[in-house]
């Protein structure tokens, strides 16, 4: 059992819920200690303690304020304000003070930096952070806060408000169900039927389920009348209970919790200013629109309902006007971060604020007098803590008055390049100085590689320190110098901090078969129907659930329930409606005719390849050398499981003397490079060439930086062979292919051409395998005969298809996203320039570049016009697929070496191409693009370790489509990867599939639809298998047990009322094949759905007589009268004598007629007079279960088959 505070510090992940200082050992500290001995330093803090209202300290460089920041944390155990000028800042000055003070010491307040992003529809991981900061500080944190200019003025609810906000909820305490509800509605949950995603809630009679938007699992809690039974926290990807607690704290998952009187205040507040603009204004229809625009959102505040747009009320629901300054203790240090550039924020911040608020005015979607944040001024130069201000040079910062005004003397310290000369030289240099030197090391494996690294240049190690800083720097007054990783070799060695929570919804693919009223489905007797819903019919007293399926000339078939397997949800190409068939005519089975005779060409293809790869010998590489250890050790981010995995499989694959044939599959931005880059090492070290094939220039110019990177430090020479290499580089490299001397040589389709000749070619990577045409894949065969090859492809392949393809071509599946340190914030918003510049304008100022998509060719020119005028410093290119091949790919190629600041261009960035500077991503006209399509975009960005964020607009005051909203919906939801792939899911199944078996084969997957074609050809490879093999194929012949008594037996509406759940769960009980799993499900349904009512029970147990009877050979259980009949397939299973015995047992009530001598067919009587149905049911589950001693052995069966 977990109390509530260990588990409140659980669904924190890292964040360690303590206040109290505690010593703990942290690898820094000797740099802290060494930097609070500087003479400076020391002045800076009597300074602090004597009281001193302000201090100016210059010349802080690298990481060494963050080091000064951590000092005055030790010193003085004071609670401390950090206040940079935006985001990006604040993020890396909490990346540096988490390595050097101990856990929990460090919040961030992500603070929104765009007034428009407050009421767009926004991505809940952000707003989870400042929420669960905002709750710490009001209950009294005293650590460190950073925060963002931004973050600092805007108003916030009152401080007791947000220390109030909380529900706490014990096991053993009363507490009736709808006041419960209510609070939750206040703190603002939102009912659903099945919680899935964060911030909902759902009601299933005494059971309430809720996902808390800070923590990493969702709870559920049963009630007995007004008593809270029982608290659980449970996984919302399967709902299956995870752990039991004592007692929970409810967090609020809306920013601005508010009760009934401030609601009714604000209201009445904004029905006054309403009234006072309305007399200003004299234009009629501007007053209408007003009118109705604001009478909306007041009709809301009174009835206490959240909406998106609440942000811009806050200072009528709070009319108090705290800002995060009121939630610090009294104090606090103060630390304003380069206070001129702070200066600029703030005028930046005004303007766009005051720009925003008149797109609104103008839109009549807001109200003068409606401030969202203090003055600047009050919080700029009227502080009431003692503060100090930290800036780069000494300048004068305008109404200051410091009292104490220092200049550290401090370098940065250079980037060595992984130049080892330069850096033995300074060493000496600093060795004679009679400097301490310390290395820093992100992990105690790279710190053996430093150390080795040093050696090998007859460096004398100075001290190396396991840990991680932004930037190195050189104090010569106290003789001080840190050198970080990324100074010594050139690439940011960051290993993400390791956040281990359970697998995301985003990694299972959601079963995308959810059966909603409509769909189309296939019968595999009937053909495709339309599906209309699930019913319960009453026939003769009995309940019995039935799916109606609708087929053309309106015949309607009802399908009970027990034969749910027989239907699968048609999954075809998007855009075209299948075709219904009529009931009992022969068309169907014609088409199913013809689709099997193509799957037995193809069954034959497939076979064909696996002869002769069985039949060919390769190449067997040894195991791993400490070289490749070494090599995968410096990977800068933490490795997926599925990654582990699939690098796992390649080697086994390596390691055998056949050649390796597998393909990689896994979603854009998963990390399928870095595993292709290890098989490459393991390749080249044992002195084989390997060839890495790519569809496109801009790829290959792509991965010949990242090998690059990747192999630098080792003998290995990494060339490209493309249209941008010069003649006579060709010609150099082509040498060196055939002598051997290049080891690894990545390229378009020239790199079939003839004049290739390799010396010794020993693995082939071929990437994005669906876009080469069919005359390049006869002449890759070629290369293929007996060389190990890796295939990779982003196109996710579905599962089913997956097991047909199973022993035929070898499968590695990456489904988990990496552990990207920040989602992608996502926005849906209307389009307005002003949002166009900020964002633009933002990413600028973080030295990052952006992606606008416009995705029509007419017109994109004017559209780059415009962003040009809006933002007048931008270099913005124009990229779409009507422009020449060379043309398109020097724009892109030059956008990738930054010499455009904005790419305008049409989806053609879908396919690919991978910038990782790029991390603003704004899509115009978003509701007229597919799904998959926005999911493939969203992937672009967001691919380094920066928030990055994306913003999709839709025109202004235009009605989306019902579905475009859809779409856009879920867009928003999409941060976590996972309803999106979902859908993408969907169409890409089909596209997949086609790749995987070529053209032809798309028609007829579109005629039977997809898990019918699936299950066809897997039945055939298996077939051609055990032939080629000489094993004859056994056919089991399972026997489906038909039960056909008068019993209820089916999930009643009043218990599961959801009808998709209601087939989930249905779903679950035909597919029961032991008496384990039948009990398993049964605990489900007890968890997710409270006790089993009688009728679920009978389910339950009739799922259990059929995995009964599919062991015994039992056909049918019937009824005549009041006695049941257990028809037997073949008595030769038991031993009679035994089973005559066991009847005896049973008093006579059951009785074994074989009439099998007779010519009938063998059955046991069970004579049920005077019993009732529920009696006999169990009454025949003891017998079943005891026929398991009656059953003759496997050796027994032999001798009577011989």
């Amino acid at each position: 059992m977990l109390t509530s505070l260990e588990v409140f510090s659980l669904s924190y992940g890292a964040i360690v819920y303590t206040c109290r200082r505690r010593k703990v050992p942290f690898p820094l500290k000797a740099l802290i200690k060494a930097f609070a001995a500087d003479a400076d330093y020391q002045t800076v803090l009597s300074g602090i303690t004597a009281g001193m209202r302000e201090q100016l300290i210059s010349g802080l460089a690298g990481s060494s304020r963050q080091v000064l920041v951590s000092a005055l944390r030790t010193d003085l155990d004071r609670p401390m304000l950090v206040v940079t000028h935006n985001m990006f800042a604040a993020q890396k000055i909490v990346e540096d003070l988490q390595e050097l003070l101990p856990p929990g010491d460090v919040l961030l307040y992500p603070a929104n930096e765009l007034v428009a992003a407050e009421s767009a529809v926004s991505s809940p991981e952000t707003l989870a952070q400042r929420i669960d900061a905002l709750i710490r500080l009001s209950q009294g944190y005293r650590g460190i806060v950073v925060v963002p200019f931004s973050g600092v003025r805007r108003y916030l609810p009152v401080k007791g408000i947000m220390a109030e906000a909380q529900i706490s909820l014990k096991v053993g305490d009363t507490l009736p169900i709808d006041t419960f509800l209510r609070s939750m509605t206040g703190i603002g949950y939102e009912r659903v039927d099945r919680v899935e995603s964060k911030g909902e809630m759902s009601v299933r009679g005494g059971i309430v389920d809720f996902y808390p938007l800070t923590s990493s699992v969702a709870c559920r809690v049963e009630w007995f009348d007004d008593e809270i039974d029982s608290i659980r926290t449970f996984d919302p990807a399967d709902q299956r209970s995870l752990d039991k607690l004592e007692s929970f704290i409810v967090t609020p998952c809306r920013e601005l919790p508010a009760d009934e009187h401030r609601f009714k205040n604000a209201a009445l507040q904004a029905a006054n200013l309403l009234e006072k603009q309305l007399d200003r204004m004299t234009d009629r229809t501007a007053k209408e629109r007003l009118r109705a625009e604001i009478g909306s959102e007041m009709e809301k505040l009174r009835e206490g309902q959240y909406f998106s747009e609440m942000y811009k009320y806050v200072s009528l629901l709070y009319p108090e006007r705290h800002t995060l300054l009121d939630y610090i203790p009294s104090d606090t240090l103060l630390i304003m971060d380069e206070p001129l550039r702070l200066i600029e924020t703030a005028r930046q911040l005004e303007r766009d604020e005051a720009e925003w608020a008149t797109h609104l005015l103008s839109h009549g979607k807001s109200l003068p007098g409606l401030p969202l944040a203090r003055e600047n001024d009050e919080i700029l130069h009227h502080r009431a803590y003692q503060t100090v201000f930290l800036s780069l040079f000494l300048r004068q910062i305008p109404h200051t008055q410091p009292q104490n005004i220092l200049n550290f003397m401090c370098r940065a310290t250079q980037n060595f390049h992984g130049q080892m000369n330069v850096l033995k030289a300074e060493m000496d240099r600093w060795k004679k100085a009679g400097a301490t030197v310390m290395m820093l090391a992100g992990s105690a494996e790279r710190m053996d590689r430093m150390r080795r690294v040093l050696q090998d240049y007859n460096i004398e190690p100075p001290m190396l320190i396991e840990g991680n800083l932004q930037a190195g720097f050189e104090l010569p007054s106290i003789h001080l110098v840190v050198i970080t990783e990324g100074e010594m070799f050139s690439q940011k060695q960051r290993k993400a901090t390791r956040v281990d929570k359970k697998i995301d919804n985003a990694e299972r693919i959601k079963s995308y078969t959810e059966l909603k009223v409509g769909d189309y489905v296939v019968h595999q007797n009937h053909g495709i129907g339309k599906y209309l819903g699930i019913g319960t019919l009453v026939i003769g007293g009995i309940h019995k659930d039935y799916m109606h399926v609708m087929y053309a000339g309106g015949d309607k078939l009802s399908i009970p329930i027990e034969q749910i397997d027989m239907i699968q949800k048609y999954v075809g190409a998007e855009e075209k409606e299948p075709k219904i068939y009529k009931l009992g005519g022969n068309e169907w089975n014609k088409v199913k005719t013809k689709v099997r005779s193509s799957v037995k060409d193809i069954a034959d293809e497939l076979i064909k390849l696996y002869a002769e790869r069985q039949a060919s010998p390769g190449f067997a590489f040894s195991t791993d050398t400490p070289y490749q250890q070494e090599f995968e050790a410096m990977f800068p981010y933490d490795e997926t499981r599925d990654q582990l995995r699939a690098i796992e499989e390649i080697k086994k694959d390596m390691e055998m003397t056949r050649p390796m044939d597998r393909l990689l599959c896994g979603d854009v931005g998963y990390g399928k490079t870095e595993v292709a880059v290890r098989a490459a090492f393991k390749a080249a070290i044992e002195g084989k060439q390997v060839a890495i094939l790519v569809p496109t220039t801009i790829l290959a110019q792509q991965h010949y930086e990242t090998f690059r990177e990747r192999f630098s430090g080792y003998p290995f020479k990494v060339q490209v062979l493309s249209r941008f290499r010069s003649r006579k580089e060709q010609t150099e490299t082509m040498k060196g292919i055939k002598a051997g001397t290049v080891d690894i040589i990545i390229g378009t389709h020239r790199l079939l051409s003839q004049d290739v000749v390799f010396k010794d070619l020993g693995l082939l990577i071929v990437d994005e395998e669906q876009r080469f045409g069919v005359s390049h894949k006869e002449k890759l065969k070629r290369l293929k005969t007996n060389v190990d090859v890796l295939t990779l492809t982003a196109t996710p392949i579905p599962r089913t298809l997956h097991m047909s393809m199973l022993g035929v071509r070898d499968l590695s599946v990456i489904e988990t996203p990496p552990e990207n340190r920040f989602p992608v914030q996502t926005y849906v918003l209307e389009y307005s320039t002003s949002l166009v510049r900020e964002a633009v304008e933002r990413e600028l100022a973080r030295g990052g570049q952006v992606y606008y998509l416009y995705n029509r060719v007419q017109g994109i020119h004017q559209m780059a016009d415009q962003i040009k005028a809006l933002v007048p410093d931008a270099r913005v290119a124009v990229g779409h697929g009507q422009m020449s091949e060379q043309e398109l790919e020097k724009t892109i190629l030059d956008f990738l070496d930054g010499e455009f600041d904005v790419l305008v261009s049409t989806s053609i960035i879908e396919t690919g191409v991978d910038i990782p500077n790029v991390n603003t991503l704004i899509v115009h006209d978003a509701d007229k693009m597919g799904l998959s399509q926005l999911y493939q975009l969203r992937g672009r960005v967001g691919r380094s370790n920066r928030i990055a964020y994306a913003y999709f607009t839709y025109q202004r005051d235009k009605v989306l489509t019902e579905v475009a909203e859809k779409r856009l919906q879920s867009i928003k939801e999409f941060t976590e990867l996972g309803s999106g792939f979902k859908i993408a899911m969907r169409d890409l199944a089909i596209r997949g599939a086609g790749n995987l078996l070529g053209a032809e084969q798309h028609g007829f997957i579109a005629s039977v639809g997809f898990d019918l074609y699936s299950q066809m050809l897997a039945d055939e490879v298996a077939a051609r298998k055990a032939q080629l093999e000489g094993t004859t194929q056994v056919v089991e012949r399972k026997v489906s047990t038909v039960i056909d008594v008068s019993i209820d037996a089916y999930l009643p509406s009043d218990y599961i009322y959801d009808s998709i759940q209601k087939i989930e769960i249905y779903k679950k009980v035909a597919s029961i094949r032991s008496i384990a799993e039948a009990e398993d499900l049964g605990e489900e349904l007890v968890d997710r759905f409270g006790d089993l009512p009688v009728a679920v029970e009978n389910l339950l147990a009739v799922a259990r007589l059929k995995t009964y009877g599919s062991d015994y050979g039992i056909e049918q259980v019937s009824q005549k009268a009041d006695d049941w009949t257990l028809k037997l397939a073949d008595v030769g299973l038991f031993d009679k004598k035994k089973l005559d015995q066991l009847c005896l047992k049973f008093e006579n009530r059951y009785k074994l007629f074989d009439e099998a001598s007779a010519g009938g067919q063998p059955y046991i009587l069970l004579r049920g007079k005077g019993l009732t149905q529920e009696q006999k049911l169990e009454l025949l589950e003891k017998f079943l279960e005891d026929c398991k001693d009656a059953l003759k052995s496997k050796g027994a069966l032999q001798d009577v088959a011989q």
